[in-house]
C-alpha cells in the first residue's frame, strides 16, 4: 500500500502519515497530525491540531477536524481530537479540539456522520454510533455505543444519549436519554423500547422482555427513578442490559427523557 498525496494538497512538517494514506486535493495536514493506515482524506479537508486519526477513516470534502473549541474560555492551551479506526467524516462534518487544558475530544471505531453533523469540545462518541446529516452537539455531549441520532437533531451540552438508542430527527435533546429506547420530539418524548434495533443487535428475546418491562417501571407507571431502579435489580438480579440501564437512570444529571 502506497501513501498517495495530491500534488495541491499540503502536508505540513511533522505530520505522520501511516502506509496508504490518501491525501486529495486542497487537503491540508498540520504539524501535530497523526494518521492511521489506510485513512483517506478528501479533497479541501482540513486535519489540524492535535488530531489523531486511526486505521481506515475516510473523511471526506470539506470536512474540518481539530480545530479549536468554539468557546469562549479557550485560551490556545494543548488540548487533543481523537477519532478511531474505520470511521467515515461525511462532508463538511466539524469536530473541535477539546477546551480545557490536556482534554480530548473522541469519536470512536465505526462511526458514520453524515453531513454537515458537528461535534463540539470534549464530546465522546462511542463505537458503531450513527450521526446523519446536520446533527448538532454541544460540549461534553456523550454518545454510547451503538447509538443512532436522526437528521437536525440538537443535543444541548452534557446531556448522555445511552446505548443501543435512537433518536427521531429534528429533535431537540435537553435531558439524557436512557440505553435501549427510543425519543423524538422538541421536547423529546421516549416512545419505548428500541425493539427493532435491539433485535437486529443480537439480544434476545428473554433481554427484550427483560428492558420492555423495566422501561415501563421507569417510565409508565409513575414512579420515581429510584422506586424503579430498585424494582429492577429485585426483579433481574444478574441481567446485564437491565443493571446498565438501572445503573445509567440512577446516575442522570440531567435528569431522564420521559
Amino acid at each position: 500500500m502506497m501513501t498517495s498525496i495530491h500534488p495541491a494538497a499540503w502536508i505540513e512538517d511533522g505530520a505522520q502519515l501511516g502506509t496508504g494514506v490518501s491525501v486529495g486535493p486542497g487537503a491540508i495536514v498540520g504539524p501535530h497530525v497523526r494518521v492511521g493506515d489506510g485513512t483517506t482524506i478528501g479533497s479541501h479537508a482540513l486535519v489540524t491540531g492535535r488530531t489523531t486519526l486511526g486505521k481506515g477513516c475516510r473523511l471526506h470534502h470539506g470536512a474540518v477536524v481539530g480545530s479549536p473549541p468554539q468557546d469562549l474560555k479557550y485560551a490556545g492551551e494543548t488540548s487533543y481530537l481523537e477519532v478511531g479506526d474505520h470511521t467515515e467524516l461525511r462532508e463538511y462534518v466539524t469536530a473541535n479540539l477539546g477546551t480545557d487544558p490536556g482534554s480530548t475530544t473522541r469519536i470512536g471505531s465505526h462511526c458514520l456522520l453524515m453531513a454537515y453533523a458537528h461535534v463540539a469540545h470534549n464530546c465522546q462518541i462511542g463505537d458503531h454510533v450513527v450521526v446523519a446529516n446536520a446533527v448538532q452537539f454541544a460540549g461534553y455531549v456523550t454518545v454510547d455505543d451503538w447509538a443512532i441520532l436522526g437528521g437536525g437533531t440538537l443535543v444541548h451540552q452534557f446531556v448522555r444519549i445511552g446505548r443501543h438508542s435512537i433518536v427521531g430527527g429534528g429533535s431537540r435533546v435537553t435531558m439524557d436519554v436512557a440505553p435501549f429506547m427510543m425519543a423524538a420530539g422538541s421536547p423529546p418524548r421516549c416512545t419505548g423500547l428500541n425493539r427493532v434495533g435491539l433485535e437486529r443487535r443480537g439480544f434476545s428475546a428473554e433481554a427484550r422482555a427483560a428492558l420492555d418491562q423495566c422501561q415501563r417501571w421507569l417510565f409508565r407507571d409513575g414512579m420515581s427513578a429510584a422506586d424503579a431502579v430498585a424494582r429492577m435489580r429485585a426483579a433481574y438480579p444478574g441481567a446485564a442490559e437491565v443493571e446498565a440501564l438501572a445503573r445509567f437512570s440512577e446516575t442522570s444529571a440531567r435528569g431522564l427523557t420521559r
